[in-house]
């Protein structure tokens, strides 16, 4: 038996594998690995199945009455759990706190991130600001990333499924604290209600301690975007885009303000101007040989249209794939 927590991650079908410890990050090893006694395995698998089958919690007394076993689901949508922790022990020892934790996706074909209200506890966001859904983008703005972030970043533009990624990452909680964050996700495929392909990353993330106390967390800046920030003049922004979709995957910096890109309630949707799109696709043809600059409109948060000047390199997320680094600034 243990008598810590283990956060079983649901992304790749039961009995899914363990992939924290109490706040020890595991590497999506086997349950059996950790529980070693036969009878608790069988208690676990069984709490397991339930809670994933039924999206409920599980709380009871082993049949020979010697163990307490817990599974609490980590879910988004009602019946759909994106992870499960466990808890097997003596019942004479009291069921531990669980570290504060929530389930996320990336809807990566509508370029969507929904948070659980698990994990928006988790980021300290206030009852007013507690919007579930905002575009990909808007997830990074709480977030330091470590040193994979390319690696991260080539996953999610790569969007192939069965595409795993686990990490540790600085959380700057609305309160300004900072936070290790301990993170695990899959990028699997599913249907919608009308059958269309949707391609979705899914995630849990456990705060598992103060960034500044786990020697994994990052630090509050990363050297290379110190320098990208520092390099900026007035009035630029720094952004890194997909080439692909020509969507943007997250600021470096500060956002450009007035202009839609949260994609939140009440907002108009991300979009270039229609007129503009073919100017865009060149630009972004053309980083394969050189750095390119152009003009295009972009919406504004007041459902204008904002003209504005890109500068943009091509920059290597991994030896395959590459993303587009602009610098935008806006025009009259």
């Amino acid at each position: 038996m243990t008598t810590k927590w283990i956060l079983v991650e649901c992304f790749s079908g039961f009995p899914g594998r363990v992939i924290a410890l109490g706040a020890a990050p595991k590497s999506f090893v086997p349950l059996a690995n950790i529980l070693r006694n036969p009878l608790s395995l069988a208690d676990a698998e069984s709490a397991l199945r339930q809670a994933c089958a039924t999206g409920a919690p599980v709380a009871r007394v082993s049949p020979d009455g010697r163990r307490t076993v817990r599974a609490e689901p980590l879910l988004i949508a009602p019946g759909r759990a994106h992870g499960v922790r466990l808890w097997v022990g003596p019942v004479r020892e009291p069921v531990a706190s669980p570290d504060p934790m929530g389930a996320w996706y990336f809807n990566l074909t509508t370029n969507r991130s929904v948070r659980s209200i698990d994990l928006l506890d988790l980021y300290g966001v206030a009852p007013e600001n507690r919007a579930v859904e905002l575009a990909i983008a808007g997830a990074f703005t709480r977030l330091v990333t470590n040193r994979d972030e390319s690696e991260a970043l080539a996953k999610i533009v790569n969007s192939a499924p069965g595409t795993e990624h686990q990490a540790v990452w600085t959380i700057r909680r609305d309160d300004d604290a900072l936070r290790a964050g301990h993170f695990a996700c899959r990028i699997v495929e599913v249907r919608d209600d009308s059958g269309a392909r949707q391609v979705l990353l899914r995630g849990v993330t456990q705060d598992i301690g103060a960034a500044m106390a786990v020697s994994a967390a990052p630090p509050p800046m990363i050297l290379e975007y110190a320098l990208l920030e520092a390099s900026a003049e007035p009035g630029e922004y720094r952004a890194i885009v997909n080439l692909r979709s020509l969507r943007l995957i997250r600021w470096i910096g500060r956002p450009m303000p007035g202009i839609a890109w949260e994609d939140l309630p009440g907002q108009p949707p991300p979009q270039i101007h229609p007129d503009d799109l073919a100017t865009a696709k060149t630009m972004s043809r053309e980083l394969a040989r050189h750095r390119t600059e152009g003009t295009v409109r972009i919406r504004r948060l007041d459902g204008g249209w904002q003209p504005v000047r890109i500068r943009a390199a091509l920059m290597a997320l991994d030896r395959h794939t590459t993303a587009g680094l602009a610098t935008v600034t806006a025009t009259s």
